[in-house]
């Protein structure tokens, strides 16, 4: 099966070049234990499991069998030695027989693929049990306080997430989608991780860690950090959500979809 997949410099495949945005990854977007809970206990007791858009090695199951697939060569060479090295490939085109895999996952992979639903069927295909996925719901983006202050990163990242629903429709006719409740030291810095701790994203590398802000124009980064800083040096940030920086979890926009046929 072959899929015209157009790659970036480094093999990146998608709308986002990670030769840019992939070298803050390592110390700005580690696994965050409490999800990492939730992503093993979703593929269940598989031994063998195929990791897409596998990054940098992030979330993989320690004591597991993991195959990674990954096509950008700036975040397959930042992946720890004691990972297995990923293969060069995408979603829409694995290069594995059917039902080679107990189970197989995906986080923070699907928006970047350039044919979703080539690359859910794939992952059916190669895959024995679930296929697991992290994304986010669109829908559920504005309702975090970043809204307010760059709502054109909020419409980037709702611009290229798919729907949940669909995602699970694809994979089965049993899958669910799980909210994912985010802890307020989150070690994974995506924007919501940042949801009680709003200082971080004042700082340029935790914010292209997330590669959504890749897209948003300079005017508009320049006017979010001038708005925030001085909302948080005036308290009016605290006091309208002030509440956050004590609040243990965060459920926002964060879905755990466990495709089951």
């Amino acid at each position: 099966m072959q899929h015209d997949t157009s790659r970036h410099a480094d093999g990146s495949a998608g709308d986002a070049n990670y030769s840019i945005v992939g070298n803050r990854y390592t110390r700005f977007r580690q696994p965050d234990p409490h999800i990492a809970e939730l992503i093993e206990a979703a593929l269940g007791d598989a031994r063998t499991v195929l990791n897409v858009g596998a990054g940098a090695g992030s979330y993989e199951p320690t004591s597991r069998i993991v195959t990674a697939v990954e096509p950008s060569s700036s975040m397959r060479n930042q992946r720890p030695a004691s990972l297995s090295r990923a293969v060069d490939a995408v979603a829409e085109n694995l290069p594995f027989a059917d039902k080679s895999f107990d189970a197989s996952m995906s986080t923070f992979s699907v928006h970047q693929w350039k044919e979703l639903s080539a690359g859910l069927r794939e992952m059916r295909r190669v895959t024995r049990g679930p296929v697991v996925i992290m994304t986010c719901e669109p829908a559920e983006l504005d309702c975090f306080w970043l809204h307010a202050y760059c709502p054109e990163v909020i419409r980037v990242e709702a611009g290229r997430y798919p729907a949940p629903a669909a995602i699970a429709q694809a994979l089965g006719s049993r899958s669910q989608i799980r909210p994912v409740p985010i802890p307020l030291n989150c070690a994974d810095g995506f924007n919501e991780a940042y949801y009680g701790r709003p200082e971080m994203l004042l700082d340029p590398d935790a914010r292209l860690a997330c590669s959504a802000w890749s897209f948003v124009a300079e005017e508009a980064v320049d006017q979010f950090e001038r708005m925030l800083r001085d909302d948080l040096k005036s308290g009016l940030w605290d006091q309208r959500h002030g509440h956050l920086r004590s609040q243990p979890f965060f459920e926002g926009s964060l879905k755990l979809i466990i495709g089951r046929e």
